[in-house]
């Protein structure tokens, strides 16, 4: 059995802290059994390797996400990047690719999906572990986890049984056939399709290697990975639900009683986060059901205010009634990039960004960079640099020129210039980055770990 986290999203849903670098399940909002702030893939990952899952797990993912992923659960996991994202179904045969002709996954093993960000129960893996066995005794195309439903929603899909197997689903004994699915009804039919004993759709599914493979070739899609990803733009933009489970013949369901949500909008993620406070700022004692998620530095005051979330990052900030929020992505359309940006080595956070009429481009940055991390040597072909150190101290090379840095001290990075740093102590650095706008500005990296810049780039 092989596990496969699939994690995507653009970052609208949970503006302003998410974006398109930062999305929603790498947001640090929720607690640990060590009162430690952790992300839902941390804390979904955690859940993994206490059941023992690790390793046989995998993370698909896009490109813009590997440093944060790696920053939150290690630089050693196994992620199958996909050049760009194309929703479900490209995703799931891009990492089918992959376990069949890098990993070498035999087709007859048993694959199982998994949303990165679900807020589960640690026993919701057995469940998750069950889905092997039911595809091997039922013969099915695919096997998937239904969430026994606690009321009526319109924001999930359902899961209608066949009503040929309506008294096996009452005595709650193994998994059972699927007749059709609805998606997010209304919350009159959402009665009637529970009245029917129909469960949630929470995204978690299984299906044998070489189904999928099969289902490549079928379609004249390559099932090397190599060559998929080449021509990964042209898979449709479709979700797997739609491209293959509604179009499979047989279905079965495994249903689960245990607690499931998903914490994708800002009121159902404050339901589960133990603070209604993290960061600067007050929330009046006549305030009820009130959250304030503050990330700047500038106190943020809450006065006589009730069902209300408050967000505020350096994206932007948010107040918003807790029912109105599942609408917000539908009104975040501002044309900037993310002014945060959580790195393997540290974090940016983007202080002004400004343009002027004879068209030049300044961008003043704060970044912090860990101890014992490090830049990757890079040069910037059209932009150049002005770097301030406000705390720490590090080792810094230019062009193969060494020098030891410290607070105070002033670097003049000139475009087309290699250059990198590496943190002795934690470091902050104020970057004022400038040039001209209509000059494509591309960042061109030659190494990324410092014994190999010290290897080949520093002057003897």
């Amino acid at each position: 059995m092989k596990l496969v986290l699939l994690s995507g999203g653009s970052g609208k849903r949970l503006w302003p802290l998410s974006n398109d670098a930062r999305s929603k399940q790498f947001l640090k909002v929720l607690e640990n059994d060590s009162n430690e702030l952790v992300s839902m893939v941390q804390r979904v990952w955690g859940q993994i390797a206490a059941n023992g899952l690790a390793e046989s797990c995998y993370i698909a993912t896009n490109k813009s996400q590997i440093e944060i992923m790696r920053s939150q659960i290690g630089e050693d996991i196994p992620l199958i990047v996909e050049p760009e994202r194309r929703d479900t179904f490209a995703a799931i045969m891009l990492a089918a690719t992959f376990l069949y002709s890098h990993a070498a996954v035999g087709l007859d093993e048993a694959i199982i999906i998994l949303p990165v960000d679900p807020y589960v129960e640690n026993h919701f893996f057995d469940s998750v572990r069950q889905l092997e066995s039911i595809l091997n005794c039922s013969n099915a195309e695919i096997a998937l986890i239904g969430v026994q439903p606690t009321y009526p929603s319109t924001k999930y899909g359902y899961i209608i049984p066949s009503k040929s197997d309506d008294n096996n689903f009452l005595k709650g004994d193994g998994y059972i056939s699927v007749s059709h699915f609805q998606e997010k009804p209304t919350e009159e039919i959402a009665e009637l399709l529970i009245n029917q004993n129909a469960l949630w759709n929470c995204g978690v599914f299984a299906f044998k290697l070489g189904y999928v493979i099969e289902l490549l070739e079928r379609k004249g899609i390559p099932i090397q990975f190599e060559e998929l990803s080449k021509q990964y733009h042209k898979l449709p933009k479709i979700s797997f639900d739609y491209e293959v489970l509604e179009n499979a013949s047989e279905i079965v369901v495994l249903p689960y009683e245990g607690y499931w949500k998903d914490l994708g909008t800002w009121n159902t993620l404050t339901e589960e986060m133990q603070n209604r406070q993290i960061g600067k700022g007050i929330i009046s004692d006549d305030c009820s059901n009130t959250h304030l998620i503050n990330e700047i530095d500038i106190p943020v005051s809450i006065l006589g205010l009730s069902d209300v979330v408050v967000a505020v990052s350096p994206d932007g900030i948010l107040v918003s009634d807790k029912s109105a929020s599942p609408r917000l992505k539908d009104f975040i359309n501002f044309e900037q990039g993310p002014m945060y940006e959580e790195r393997q080595w540290g974090w940016i956070r983007i202080l002004d960004d400004h343009h002027y009429e004879d068209g030049r481009c300044v961008t003043t940055k704060r970044v912090s960079i860990q101890k014992g991390k490090n830049l990757s040597y890079r040069m910037h072909t059209s932009r150049e640099e002005v770097w301030t150190i406000v705390k720490g101290k590090g080792e810094f090379i230019q062009n193969g020129n060494f020098m030891d840095v410290n607070v105070g001290n002033v670097l003049h990075i000139p475009m087309k210039t290699l250059h990198s740093i590496r943190a002795l102590s934690e470091l902050e650095i104020i970057v004022v980055q400038s040039g001209i706008k209509q000059e494509h500005n591309q960042v061109i990296e030659l190494y990324n770990t410092w014994d190999e810049i010290a290897q080949h780039c520093i002057k003897v």
